[in-house]
């Protein structure tokens, strides 16, 4: 390729009567808008950006719209309305405009709830904080507690300090993009915190976890189910257990109810010492 440009960049061309201004060479500024915008829709989104600072006909090229709704979700429409609150504004946005502010971490249902679109491929990303989820015995302090966490993406999370019976339950209706969809719970045994720029972990409170499995489940609005059990472990760290999955096949522009939970409610023993940050939904 690089030599293929050379010939149309170069500082002259000589021939028989001498030298060709460089103004009658053809360069890439000379490639058809059109042609230009058929190479583009076949691009990442990240690549497109990148080719647009080229020159000026890929510039111009790279905004235009058809290119850009491409590479929107199906539910884009819905997306804008969730997030902004009014669809009229899908009329004040070129389509680069709107991927670019879906890609950007955007809050809704009272800053409870994140979503996202990957850069890259353009599918829909999900969080949910843990104050959107239902935790049994929340509201006593002597069992849970909400603490600040710069590593969360809500900067809050739960701890649990002690409890024989642990249970959270969550529920999404949402406009999802035809795919498959993986979701996780994300976790954390022991608290961490910072002490001189060092990033430490208290395992004191943590027991319980090992004796008995915690039971993960989904289903949907649709009939789709599903159900595992593992133990907690990985002191220190935060995991993702994974809940289960669910695939949207002729989504039609309708939501979908997804509900999902943890548990571990033997009440031989206690449990203590567990974070919870958020539930991930992610395209598998």
């Amino acid at each position: 390729m690089g030599a293929g440009v050379s010939t149309y960049v170069g500082t002259g061309e000589e021939t028989n009567g001498g030298s060709v201004p460089n103004s009658s060479k053809p360069s890439l500024g000379d490639i058809p808008e059109s042609c230009t915008s058929s190479i583009l829709i076949n691009l990442d989104p990240p690549e497109i950006c990148k080719l647009a600072r080229l020159n000026r006909a890929f510039s111009q090229a790279s905004s235009a719209d058809f290119i850009w709704e491409s590479k929107l979700p199906s539910n884009y429409k819905f997306l804008v309305t969730k997030i902004l609150g009014d669809e009229q504004h899908l009329q004040n946005l070129s389509k680069k405009q709107i991927y670019a502010k879906l890609c950007q971490p955007n809050r809704f249902d009272g800053s409870t709830k994140e979503v996202w679109l990957d850069k890259y491929s353009g599918k829909v990303c999900l969080s949910i904080s843990s104050k959107a989820l239902k935790i049994t015995g929340i509201d006593d302090r002597r069992y849970w507690t909400y603490i600040p966490s710069e590593e969360s993406r809500f900067s809050s999370i739960a701890f649990l300090q002690k409890m024989w019976w642990v249970e959270v339950v969550g529920e999404l209706e949402f406009e999802f993009p035809a795919g498959k969809y993986s979701l996780f719970f994300r976790l954390q045994l022991g608290k961490a915190s910072k002490r001189l720029g060092r990033r430490i972990c208290n395992v004191d409170q943590v027991h319980g976890w090992d004796i008995k499995p915690v039971r993960f489940q989904l289903s949907t609005s649709n009939g789709q189910h599903s159900l595992s059990e593992c133990y907690l472990n990985g002191p220190g760290d935060w995991v993702h257990y994974h809940a289960g999955d669910f695939m949207i096949q002729n989504p039609g522009n309708r939501p979908i109810k997804i509900v999902f939970s943890m548990a571990q409610i033997d009440c031989t023993h206690t449990k203590g010492g567990l974070c919870i940050d958020c539930v991930l939904i992610i395209p598998k």
